[in-house]
């Protein structure tokens, strides 16, 4: 990622204006990333439609083309083509291998690269990802023969990863975490003997129905489909990939067409996975005005256009327990919302922000009280006085690109103009939010 030039990095937001039109979120990060690795280890070539040309895509697509993987430049709009080379046909890197700021990347690669036997590799990232947990990715690859060590005791990048004979076993993972499971499931398909993933509590699928497609040998069962079973022997086998708006980015307008006096939005071509649906089930308990319209299946993925308009008394709302997995992505925003909310509202469960590229909990609670936002912040969550009035003030995203486009939408709300520090983090994720929101903010 670039380091931008002080002017670039600071920029100033203006209060109202209603937010009013059509907006295509980009493609969903999570089937990105699956898409390119799991394409990389099929045989033939993969087609992919509308993958996200974002950092953090881009980290994974530069990991596997070192790992000899052929793969189409990435544009906004543009195909991407991947050309397989098998399970076991990943080249020892002549390098390093820069994971960026991509959690997802590091700790899919790890269990990608746990069972290329005979081979060397070193993941490492930039400054905030070589401080992100990988412990509780390297311990279960340990569990069935993997070879890895890091600093700390294997916990941080960079991170040595040699490749094994893998054996599967049955593991149960200590949080419910889909980077977790995918890395496993990566990893059984190069063991002997079938591998079973257990989690907690479910986490999003994208992997288990992305893995069928291609060809593998999975099956899902247990309890709410918590626990995931791979029997290798079957090669994977490119497929053409259409890649659903991220339901991650269109949350930032489902909150901002809710909270922001006379907006009317329609996002297109939103993802409605069931694992990743948690911002509609607490929009609906606050009573927002959602509807779902021209619902459809593509590529075995449930996607929608999702219309948004502005509701005045916004009912208060308590996060906690099998919820916070389907929404975890969308807290900082929703944060955002509880302070336009009539009452408290209570976020509990979510321990894993404090791990992301930010610690969120934090961020999230140091940047609404800058703004005048009543917020009790505990370990696990944090309590939102609804019904304070914004001020607007000098914001820091931290560099978190989640963290860049809630404050955005509540600095909308407030009741002067305010700057925002680090606001190219949105590129993370959404490289055009900035020119959707201007697009989208109708100026009085």
């Amino acid at each position: 990622m670039k380091v931008p030039s002080k002017d670039q990095s600071l920029r100033n937001l203006q209060i109202g204006g209603e937010l009013y039109g059509k907006v295509k979120v980009p493609g969903d990060k999570s089937i990105s990333h699956r898409a390119l690795l799991f394409g990389a280890i099929a045989k033939g070539k993969t087609i992919i439609e509308g993958l996200l040309p974002a950092e953090d895509p881009l980290s994974t697509a530069e990991c596997l083309r070192s790992m000899g993987v052929t793969i189409s430049p990435i544009k906004k709009g543009g195909i991407v083509e991947v050309n397989g080379v098998g399970l076991n046909g990943l080249k020892e890197p002549q390098d390093i291998l820069n994971c960026g700021n991509s959690g997802t990347t590091m700790r899919l690669i790890m269990g990608l690269l746990a069972g290329q036997e005979g081979r060397n590799f070193i993941l490492t990232g930039d400054k905030s990802l070589r401080n992100r947990p990988m412990k509780r990715v390297g311990q279960p690859l340990k569990i069935m023969g993997a070879k890895v060590s890091g600093r700390c005791g294997g916990d941080f990048a960079p991170l040595s990863v040699t490749g094994n004979k893998l054996r599967g076993a049955v593991i149960g993972t200590p949080v419910a975490s889909a980077q977790i499971k995918s890395a496993i499931l990566l990893a059984s398909l190069n063991a002997e003997g079938s591998t079973t993933v257990i989690e907690p509590a479910r986490s999003r699928d994208h992997s288990e129905r992305m893995l069928k497609a291609f060809g593998a040998n999975l099956e899902v069962g247990g309890e709410m489909g918590r626990h995931i079973t791979v029997s290798p022997g079957n090669d994977l086998k490119g497929q053409s990939i259409i890649v659903p708006g991220d339901i991650s980015s269109a949350a930032f307008w489902l909150v901002a067409g809710s909270i922001i006096p006379g907006s009317e939005l329609i996002i297109e071509n939103v993802g409605l996975n069931p694992t990743r649906t948690g911002i509609l089930d607490v929009l609906e308990e606050m009573e927002a005005n959602i509807k779902l319209i021209n619902k459809r299946d593509v590529a075995g993925e449930p996607v929608g256009d999702i219309e948004v308009s502005y509701q005045n008394q916004l009912k208060p709302f308590n996060l906690d327990g099998d919820i916070i997995p389907r929404l975890v992505d969308e807290i900082p925003i929703l944060s955002v919302a509880a302070c336009f909310c009539r009452g408290i509202s209570k976020i509990k469960g979510a321990n894993e922000l404090r791990v992301k590229e930010t610690d969120r909990l934090a961020v999230m609670a140091r940047q609404l009280k800058r703004m005048g936002a009543k917020v009790d912040e505990h370990q696990d969550g944090l309590t939102i006085y609804g019904g304070n009035d914004l001020k607007g003030c000098e914001l820091d995203s931290e560099d978190d690109h989640r963290v860049a486009m809630s404050l955005a939408i509540a600095s909308i709300m407030a009741n002067s103009n305010s700057t925002l520090r680090r606001s190219e983090a949105a590129a993370i994720s959404y490289p055009d939010f900035w020119s959707d929101l201007n697009r989208l903010q109708q100026k009085n």
